[in-house]
């Protein structure tokens, strides 16, 4: 059996950063792997998501501006881009990865990882060996989500694309039905059709992204309707049947039509990975989110913990980090006879996140809708992002909208959505300002440099009446 103080299943970006914290701060520390290390952010998610999306979007933007119009003439090269993308993820090989664990004196053991005792995790390799490992402060869950596939008749035997594949295929496909309009499944569509295909997406509900503020959904939805995607809202999905091994599939809907592609991609969320980990040694339920206080912390069992997408508070790689960044504080000062001097606040209320479409979504903290739900007094302010001088000069006609939500009893924001070409890097600033609980009377001195997009910032605040 081998022994160390802190045992990590998982080497993901979450794993790995927690390995990393408690290592530094003089525990002895290994991951677990059964894929390959890096997860899923760096090879099937985040990295190769962003690189099939960013050529499309550079040449669309050098459109949008007069005399660079013009000089964009070619056609999208595909096989430079995915060969770009294949950069990103070193070709599928965690060399890089497996020598900055080597180098931050981080263990590595390959193979799957589970629950078997208090502090016991035993590992089945690839060649069926079990290595058995002890920790002697603590187990920290980190194995984060997969791609969840409907009960849909004929969905699974039909072999559809996941995440996975859609960020990883070599071709590409002349038409591609898309099953879900989130994140994924949106950008995904956006980039596949950038890259040549034909795509329909499929949405049950009657609008895009009806958890963020309207106007998000509806500028993205006009874009990609003049990009010449075709989306269909109240499709539900009732069968789907494929011919043959790799021919075409054919996607059923409940109002009797049909929609035939030569992929399907399912984007219909994720689901934790936790079926075969051992929760129910700690009297947990297999397949299910694992329960955590701000410490990350399992409760009623002191020594497990479990962080990122498996817990099921945020599911986003940067909010994984935050919580790893908490967890292993917490292991530290634990081991030490302490308490944590900081807990898990950012990931309920005050959570960024982008998505990567043309025009970007960059939002933070609470819509107005959600603010209403939670009892606040708010208000709400909104701004046209091309009528500022950075966002004119940025592009031709240019469109984007910002908005603010605020807090009327406390004078500070508690949300904000900026929708439109490259807005993603305004979302920090929103970011500090939410988490920070900024007065509104304090926040009117950050005065924006003229002439850049975060003008609108200024225009915001007038429109509030500061």
């Amino acid at each position: 059996m081998q022994t160390v103080d802190v045992v990590v299943v998982g080497a993901g970006p979450v794993g790995e950063n927690v390995a990393g914290r408690v290592v530094q701060g003089g525990l002895t520390a290994l991951v677990v792997e059964a894929e390959l290390v890096g997860g899923e952010c760096s090879y099937w998610a985040c990295m190769p998501s962003k690189a099939l999306l960013r050529p499309v979007h550079a040449l669309r933007a050098a459109t949008r501006v007069a005399g660079s119009r013009e000089a964009a003439t070619g056609s999208i090269d595909v096989a430079a881009v995915l060969a770009r993308r294949d950069s990103f993820t070193s070709g599928m090989d965690d060399a890089g990865q497996v020598s900055w664990l080597e180098g931050a004196g981080i263990g590595l053991v390959r193979g799957h990882g589970r629950l078997v005792g208090e502090r016991r995790v035993d590992v089945t390799g690839p060649d069926g060996r079990v290595t058995e490992l002890e920790a002697r402060v603590a187990v920290v869950l980190a194995t984060g989500s997969t791609a969840t596939v409907p009960p849909v008749p004929g969905l699974r035997e039909a072999a559809p694309w996941t995440s996975r594949e859609a960020t990883t295929a070599s071709q590409v496909p002349g038409r591609l039905v898309v099953m879900g309009a989130g994140v994924v499944g949106l950008e995904m569509a956006q980039a596949w059709h950038g890259l040549g295909s034909e795509v329909v997406v499929l949405e049950r509900g009657g609008r895009l992204l009806p958890r963020l503020e309207p106007f998000a959904g509806e500028l993205l939805a006009d874009q990609l309707r003049e990009d010449g995607v075709d989306l269909r809202f109240g499709s539900t999905v009732v069968r789907v049947e494929r011919t043959g091994a790799s021919g075409p599939v054919t996607v059923h809907l409940a109002d009797g039509g049909s929609v035939t592609g030569d992929e399907l991609l399912v984007a219909a969320g994720r689901s934790p990975a936790t079926t075969d980990l051992g929760l129910d040694v700690v009297g947990l339920e297999p397949g299910a989110y694992v329960p955590v206080d701000d410490s990350m912390r399992v409760d009623g069992v002191p020594w497990l913990h479990a962080t990122g997408d498996v817990n099921g508070r945020a599911l986003l790689t940067h909010q994984g980090k935050y919580q790893a960044r908490v967890c292993g504080d917490a292991i530290l000062a634990r081991s030490r006879g302490g308490e944590p001097s900081y807990l898990a606040e950012a990931d309920d209320a005050m959570v960024p996140q982008v998505m990567f479409t043309d025009p970007e979504i960059a939002s933070v903290g609470l819509t107005e809708a959600g603010a209403a739900e939670r009892g606040l007094r708010i208000r709400t302010v909104a701004h046209d992002i091309g009528s500022v001088a950075g966002g004119a000069l940025h592009a031709d006609a240019y469109r984007g909208r910002a908005c603010l939500v605020v807090d009327e009893d406390r004078g500070v924001v508690v949300g904000a959505t900026f929708v439109g070409q490259d807005v993603a890097d305004l979302l920090h600033s929103a970011t500090v300002a939410v988490v920070g609980e900024v007065p509104l009377t304090r926040l009117r001195h950050a005065v924006p440099s003229y002439p850049t997009m975060s003008e609108v910032w200024l225009r915001l605040l007038e429109a509030y009446g500061l």
